[in-house]
């Protein structure tokens, strides 16, 4: 016999079905796109791309306005997620690691033989692409932690031959490499004991390091963007003397500066320079919306005929080194990306393909910029997602937290929150104190704020989605990964009445173990956790406070979590300690451990398997619409 609350939840379910569009499969948002990711050739005769072979994401080649379309890599497992041309035009260079180990190798591939070899074939070392570059076409700088698994070496790699040979020498401390256009490495970038940063600079690769750019640890996060064309001066992105960090040229010989682009709340977000000529030509910046400001005029025809092509943002992602044919992406909020071939000279875009092209024509929501003022004056933004045809009052929620957490949610499609609104979600996205991209005054009021100030920003939120009458308060969830998955232990924890249930996907349950199981090469990072986090030597107590892994006993409502069981940042350990103690105090729990993925799920089938549960979880507990699991998205192998 159904209980009367059943009965609700039946009726509830078949209003939305009744209001909502057409549910929407999960493989169409969640699965591996169609085709994505294209890159012009350097010659500019040829378009490499990412679509699925046997469901699996490998690199495509086509002859630029032919339907010759080829596979030429063949990886059989976890797919392929990052690739570049190598500067011949005649190879492709990608990265793999193994099952999520982030132990990334880097592959060549010729596109006549076909034949594929491993440049870095060092068991249990991890390849970092330091630079490429055209004047350059058989050589490429690559970091290895080969030596020292805490830090990473530069190494010059001669591409025809594969001989490795080292070239920069890590000194001990150093967390990155900047290389002028001469293919030397210049800078060094340290993070400091008191969690500030020096770059060091040399004039050459015979010369002695020294001291250039000394920041203190409330700067935000920076470095070289790149050297001037005559290596005489290199751009830097920082906020020294300014809240937001800004663009600035450094004369390297005269010792001068001068600002290039700033804005007074937002940071400078990316940079576009000529591909030969190396002059800066645009930045941008995200406040709502990402938007380009131009520095070089002779740009501006091109800018302004991009956008009569379509709406939404566009950035241009790839371009050959005659600077005559562009690629450019069109992000929208309510529909696949849209790339195109931008041809300079007739200022003509022709559409190469979408990423998602059963996305086309259906009915997906719209992402809203939002804001509201935090519990102590701080203006907080995000974004929030309605369902369509339902009503915009009273639905039930899903607080949606972002990783990092020094990084930001931005306006445009997203996946998972399309797949949210279909089932009949609000979907909240917020920026929280500490995010990036806001200035150093925002960035720094999250230092010391893990579980405090950073979760009131959380549960201010949520009160302003249901002060506004969007959110129902009995029917909230808090969802997310990485430090979206330990924001959601907290919410469970240390506030066990504010939410519905929670979803976690590979976060943190203890500060303490966390940063004590760091991959080796963030060794160099550790004093910017004790600055902006706590430090776990001196101040155990403190980050156990904040930890929710000794607060399980207050939870009280259902928890998802699921985990990598090779996840290097947040070891499987995080997730199965606090499954423990929720088990001894009788909590309810369903966890998932995927053995053959790392900090997230890359394979579309581990991708498909946790929707499915996860929406099967947020149907039964906030009462959306859920689509049955197909054979191949049953997840009871994995329950642990």
């Amino acid at each position: 016999m159904k209980t009367a609350l059943t009965l609700a939840l039946v009726f509830m379910m078949q209003t939305l079905s009744a209001e909502l569009p057409p549910l929407i499969p999960r493989e169409v948002l969640l699965g591996n796109p169609d085709k994505s990711s294209p890159r012009i050739s350097p010659d500019g005769k040829r378009l490499a791309y990412l679509a699925p072979t046997n469901d699996v994401l490998n690199v495509w080649v086509r002859t630029l306005g032919q339907p010759d379309d080829q596979v030429i890599t063949a990886d059989k497992k976890r797919g392929i997620r990052i690739f570049f041309w190598q500067q011949d035009s005649e190879h492709i260079i990608y990265l793999q690691d193994q099952d999520g180990d982030e132990n990334w190798h880097v592959h060549q591939t010729n596109l006549k033989t076909r034949n594929t070899r491993d440049l870095t074939p060092f068991q249990g070392v991890q390849a970092q692409v330091v630079a490429v570059d055209p004047n350059f076409p058989h050589e490429m700088l690559v970091g290895l932690n080969l030596e020292d698994r805490r830090l990473h070496d530069v190494y010059r790699i001669d591409l025809r031959t594969g001989a490795v040979v080292l070239d920069t020498k890590n000194p001990g401390d150093v967390a990155g490499w900047s290389v002028d256009n001469a293919m030397q490495v210049r800078v060094a970038s340290v993070y400091l004991p008191d969690g500030g940063n020096e770059l060091r600079l040399r004039d050459n690769p015979e010369s002695a390091w020294r001291s250039w750019q000394r920041w203190s640890a409330d700067e935000t996060f920076g470095g070289v963007a790149a050297f001037t064309p005559d290596n005489r001066g290199a751009w830097i992105i920082s906020s020294v003397d300014a809240n937001a960090s800004r663009l600035v040229e450094f004369d390297l010989a005269k010792g001068t500066q001068r600002v290039i682009a700033e804005d007074a709340q937002y940071d400078i977000d990316s940079l576009m320079t000529h591909p030969t000529r190396r002059t800066l030509e645009a930045v941008s910046f995200v406040r709502a919306r990402e938007e380009w400001t131009l520095l070089d005029a002779t740009l501006k025809p091109d800018f302004e005929a991009l956008k009569e092509v379509r709406d939404g943002d566009f950035s241009v992602i790839s371009r050959d080194l005659a600077d005559r044919t562009w690629i450019v992406a069109y992000l929208v909020d309510d529909g696949p990306v849209y790339y195109y071939r931008y041809d300079r000279e007739a200022k003509r875009a022709e559409l190469l393909f979408s990423n998602r092209a059963e996305l086309e024509g259906l009915k997906l929501a719209r992402m809203r910029p939002i804001s509201f003022t935090a519990r102590d004056g701080l203006t907080i933004h995000g974004y929030l997602t309605l369902p369509v045809g339902l009503p915009a009052r009273n639905l039930p929620m899903v607080l949606n937290v972002h990783g990092g957490p020094w990084g930001r949610d931005t306006w445009g499609l997203d996946p998972e929150t399309q797949w949210l609104a279909n089932r009949g979600y609000a979907v909240l996205q917020v920026n929280f104190r500490g995010s990036t991209g806001y200035g150093k005054k925002f960035l720094n009021a999250g230092d010391r704020e893990w579980g405090r100030a950073m979760h009131h920003d959380l549960l201010d939120a949520k009160d302003w989605a249901v002060r506004e009458g969007y959110a129902d308060p009995d029917k909230v969830c808090i969802y997310g990964g990485s430090y979206g998955g330990y924001a959601t232990l907290v919410g469970v924890t240390f506030t066990p009445d504010a939410f519905a249930c929670g979803v976690d996907i590979v976060g943190p349950s203890s500060i303490v173990t966390l940063i004590k199981s760091i991959p080796p090469y963030w060794a160099p990072l550790k004093s910017v956790f004790d600055k902006r986090v706590g430090n776990v030597d001196t101040e155990e107590a403190f980050l156990n406070a904040r930890s929710p892994l000794f607060k399980a006993d207050q939870i009280k409502v259902p928890l998802l979590i699921a985990q990598g069981a090779n996840d290097p940042r947040v070891k499987q350990a995080e997730s199965d300690q606090i499954v423990a103690a929720m088990r001894k105090n009788q909590k309810p729990v369903t966890y998932l451990v995927f053995p053959d993925e790392g900090h997230g799920f890359a394979r579309p089938e581990n991708r498909l398997k946790f929707y499915a549960a996860a929406e099967q979880f947020l149907a039964t507990h906030l009462g959306g619409r859920a689509q049955p699991p197909g054979d191949a998205e049953k997840w009871d192998e994995l329950l642990k």
